[in-house]
């Protein structure tokens, strides 16, 4: 089981559609920093997001949602995390691999 976190804006970088790539139906997936525009209803990331198996879940963490005014503009499959529960997600799991 791995925690996949990506903090780059899939706009700029293509390190979340690198992530998934190499996802499999017991991971996670983590959206922190600028990875959260990932989680952006409407967008073709966000359809890459909602098209993933029911057995990934994906999380967004709420300060950066937060600080990007994100909140009311997110999928519905996006739980929110605060700064604790990530660090039990990242503990839960067998390990990490960050894409930046």
């Amino acid at each position: 089981m791995i925690l996949h976190t990506v903090n780059k804006s899939p706009y700029r970088d293509n390190s979340f559609i690198e992530c998934l790539r190499f996802i499999d139906e017991q991971a996670s997936i983590l959206l922190i920093e600028d990875g959260v525009y990932a989680a952006q209803s409407d967008t073709r990331f966000s359809l890459m997001l909602d098209q993933l198996g029911t057995a990934i879940r994906c999380y967004a963490l709420a300060a950066d949602t937060d600080a990007r005014g994100l909140n009311d503009n997110l999928i519905e499959r996006i739980t929110l995390v605060d700064d604790l529960e990530f660090v039990e997600l990242a503990a839960r799991h067998q390990s990490v691999q960050s894409w930046f």
